[in-house]
């Protein structure tokens, strides 16, 4: 989704369009990639600089749903339990790591990509 329209997350729109992908998926696992999507695009919104894109896809023959956020900035890189707001801040990644089956991040040129993989749930025809 090209998040460079929406002034603020556009979160309901976001988790409304993750249960129409991943309707195969167990209700569990589809929960876990909205608080994901949730918590990567409002930390796009408050870290970053100019939210560009968010993308959910399966990657070819995996077992794994991936999420990805890309922002316009390459300085601020996600710490897990660290907020440049305060100490009453900095859950989130602490969550993400505890939801995701692997996290990170990559530097771009253009800024960086915040990614989270979740073990999918669908069953595939072999």
């Amino acid at each position: 989704m090209d998040l460079r329209r929406h002034g603020t997350p556009p979160l309901a729109e976001l988790r409304a369009h993750i249960r129409v992908m991943l309707a195969a998926e167990d209700p569990e696992c589809v929960e876990d990639v909205e608080l994901l999507t949730t918590e990567l695009v409002t930390n796009a919104y408050d870290h970053g600089v100019r939210p560009l894109f968010a993308r959910l896809w399966r990657p070819d023959h995996s077992k794994v749903i991936r999420l990805e956020v890309d922002d316009s900035d390459s300085s601020h890189l996600p710490v897990i339990g660290v907020s440049r707001f305060g100490s009453n801040r900095g859950r989130g990644l602490v969550m993400v790591d505890q939801l995701a089956q692997r996290w990170g991040s990559k530097v771009r040129t253009w800024g960086k990509t915040i990614w989270a993989e979740v073990a999918s749930t669908a069953v595939t025809p072999a």
